[in-house]
């Protein structure tokens, strides 16, 4: 094991163990770390401190007011020195075992060892159990030194009157301390566990008991239910036999003594009882509400939160499980978010909602083809990373004019652009939408080359060639590849429109199929019919103007 670094002054504020894996800045720990007072030896002696002051109350009117016989007579001066030296040995060594226990807890994150990470992780979900077992195990030392070593001691040793003593301190007065440093050592050390945890991920660590909300619950009850019962069976019955031998006016002090014992247990137990059911419920509801809470943001949709994982029972498991479900639609909506970017947003949401057949089907649709001219003399004398820069600026203003008008751009070759209206989502004016969005795609291109001029960059030009026909549209590809293609004869056809423009020295050029589908609203030029390759009737193409 490694040695715990040399504590320094404010260490108890700031060195609390959290695993490398931390995003927190130092400063923001230390600001924390002194906002909440998170620091285990403020709980560990808050805790500790105020649970066996508990007891020993509890102790006391134990043995005042219920069992009277238990109490023995005061010893010699030496006995009480002896008593008190075994009683500091008692805290002396409690504190020094809980010292030696929660060093790991201090040491510093980002030296961490991964086994040395995962047994810090595990101290601190220890931390509650540890403080109950070391009150129980003081309270058993504490019934055996007053239960049998001061009787032996004052030299009135009885193995009965012993058995009563130790019953006293080690189970009522034990007992509820016990429950009182574990209950409220978990419930202020739900605020730490997520600086050790800021993964939620409690169910990881291994060798941890987990405290299932059945037993939680069957704990609280018994010390509701059978320890009042306990106390009365146990007052009962050392007045009943008080009541043996004595006189008639005794036996009536003792009975209207027991009267008052009586209610008076009664109320500090209904007391404890409603205290206890309502921190009970409090333990199980809390983590609950934080349950519900993050649900509630989720409904908003906001995806960013978590909910908080406090517990190692079946409520942190279910807050486990609603984080596991969060990151999944994080991711989910990161792949929507992705896939927006290479088609619209109809379209995304089509195809994820399986209303886009991929198989193939024919449909008629409009394809559009852009192609910047004189390319290559501009790359060759223009800077690669600047050619990238620009052809980057280029696709995203021409992009952005075909998304506008509900266009896919189904691929960027080199400094081509296809693109497709119609499909992969039927539209009755796909025409129309390309001859719209080519339009456009000459106005940004316009107003882009007015930016590069003013900057001294040379303009670039292109040409859009428009067809319309029925395509064969799919997915296509290998095995773990596929993209959204078309095949048939308008996709070359609307490839060799767009070499006309060229000849025609236009920018935007349409064939005879994709003007008769359009509504008049588009002023456009006739131009001479073409003998196009790969085709051997001649092509009618009509000037955007």
């Amino acid at each position: 094991m490694r040695a715990a670094p040399k504590p320094t002054r404010g260490a108890a504020q700031r060195s609390i163990a959290i695993p490398r894996f931390r995003t927190e800045s130092r400063r923001e720990v230390y600001n924390h770390g002194m906002a909440s007072t998170r620091s285990p030896e403020f709980t560990l002696k808050w805790t500790l401190a105020v649970g066996n002051f508990l007891g020993a109350i509890v102790a006391f009117v134990y043995f005042r007011v219920v069992d009277h016989a238990s109490v023995l007579p005061p010893v010699r001066w030496f006995d009480v020195i002896v008593s008190l030296i075994l009683f500091a040995l008692i805290v002396g060594g409690g504190t020094w075992l809980s010292s030696l226990w929660t060093r790991p807890l201090h040491w510093e994150p980002d030296s961490l060892t991964p086994a040395e990470a995962e047994l810090v992780r595990r101290r601190a979900l220890l931390f509650p159990y540890f403080l109950a077992g070391l009150s129980i195990v003081g309270w058993t030392l504490a019934g055996l030194i007053w239960g049998v070593a001061w009787p032996l001691l004052a030299g009135v040793f009885s193995p009965y009157s012993s058995l009563r003593a130790m019953f006293g301190n080690t189970v009522i007065a034990g007992g509820v301390t016990t429950a009182f440093v574990f209950f409220a050592t978990e419930h202020k050390w739900r605020q730490t566990l997520p600086h050790f945890f800021p993964e939620g991920d409690l169910s990881a660590v291994k060798g941890v008991p987990r405290l299932a909300v059945r037993v939680r619950l069957l704990a609280i009850f018994l010390l509701i239910g059978v320890v009042p019962l306990a106390v009365l069976g146990m007052l009962a019955y050392t007045r009943a036999v008080a009541l043996v031998g004595v006189d008639p006016a005794t036996a009536a002090e003792i009975v209207d003594g027991l009267q008052v014992t009586i209610l008076f247990l009664l109320g500090v137990g209904a007391a404890a009882a409603v205290g206890l059911a309502v921190f009970a419920a409090n333990s199980v509801a809390a983590p609950l509400k934080d349950v519900e809470d993050a649900m509630a943001e989720v409904e908003r949709g906001r995806l960013d939160g978590r909910a908080p994982v406090v517990t190692t029972d079946e409520i942190g498991s279910v807050a486990e499980g609603f984080n596991r479900m969060l990151h999944g639609l994080r991711e989910r909506e990161l792949v929507k978010e992705t896939f927006g970017k290479y088609v619209t947003p109809e379209i995304r949401d089509a195809i994820l909602a399986g209303r886009v057949r991929g198989e193939g089907e024919l449909i008629e649709a409009t394809i559009l083809f852009a192609d910047l001219r004189d390319f290559t003399p501009w790359v060759e004398a223009t800077a690669p990373r600047q050619v990238v820069r620009d052809l980057n600026e280029y696709f995203t203003e021409m992009d952005q004019a075909i998304r506008a008008h509900g266009g896919l751009v189904l691929q960027f070759i080199g400094d081509e652009i296809e693109a497709v209206f119609g499909a992969p989502i039927v539209a009755d004016d796909h025409a129309g939408r390309a001859v719209r969005a080519a339009i456009e795609m000459r106005q940004r291109l316009q107003a882009w080359n007015a930016r590069r001029e003013a900057a001294g960059r040379p303009p670039l030009h292109n040409g859009i060639g428009v067809h319309t026909g029925t395509v064969l549209a799919g997915n296509i590809g290998g095995a773990e590849r596929l993209s959204y293609a078309l095949v048939g004869d308008p996709v070359n056809l609307a490839s060799r429109i767009q070499g006309l423009t060229k000849d025609f020295k236009a920018d935007i050029l349409i064939s005879e199929a994709t003007r008769g589908r359009l509504d008049g609203t588009v002023a456009v030029e006739e131009l001479p019919a073409v003998r196009v390759k790969g085709r051997v009737e001649e092509v009618n193409v009509y000037k955007v103007v």
